[in-house]
């Protein structure tokens, strides 16, 4: 069950839903909402994702995934959409969830960390994960409660 999401705005953006997946069971993927992140004027300035649920894949994947636009980076932005995404994820139930990023990846370390998250982990990806077949080995996982 998909939720509205015309709440997830601040004073600065507004996550305008862009499409909507179901679950697919056999690939281990959750239901997931696809927003882009816009400006309050309408312009676009990034995307996320938010994937409902648990399950092992999302341990090593996140339940959020996020990125911004070159221009706009440097105005916590997706740490603001991190945040707006607690309320969706409290619609479904859910009272923590995790994002994971690359060690390397410092910018998105930091984001976690403005938007609240706790550093779990770095973990190994398994084989058999399609992270893996992109060459990726480790992951960073932070936990959100609210």
């Amino acid at each position: 069950m998909f939720y509205d999401t015309s709440f997830l705005k601040d004073k600065e953006i507004t996550l305008s839903l862009e499409r909507l997946t179901e679950a697919d069971p056999k690939r281990d993927w959750l239901p997931a909402y696809h927003f882009d992140i816009c400006l309050l004027d309408g312009t676009k300035i990034g995307h996320c994702d938010f994937r409902v649920g648990y399950n092992h894949k999302v341990y090593i994947g996140g339940n959020i995934g996020y990125g911004i636009a070159e221009p706009y980076r440097g105005h916590h932005y997706a740490a603001k959409a991190v945040k707006l995404l607690f309320g969706l994820a409290k619609k479904h139930d859910m009272n923590w969830f995790t994002i994971s990023c690359q060690p390397e990846n410092l910018a998105s370390a930091r984001t976690c960390e403005i938007a609240g998250g706790k550093f779990v982990e770095i973990a190994p990806i398994p084989e058999n994960y399609e992270m893996y077949a992109e060459g990726k080995r480790f992951v960073k996982i932070y936990r959100f409660d609210f």
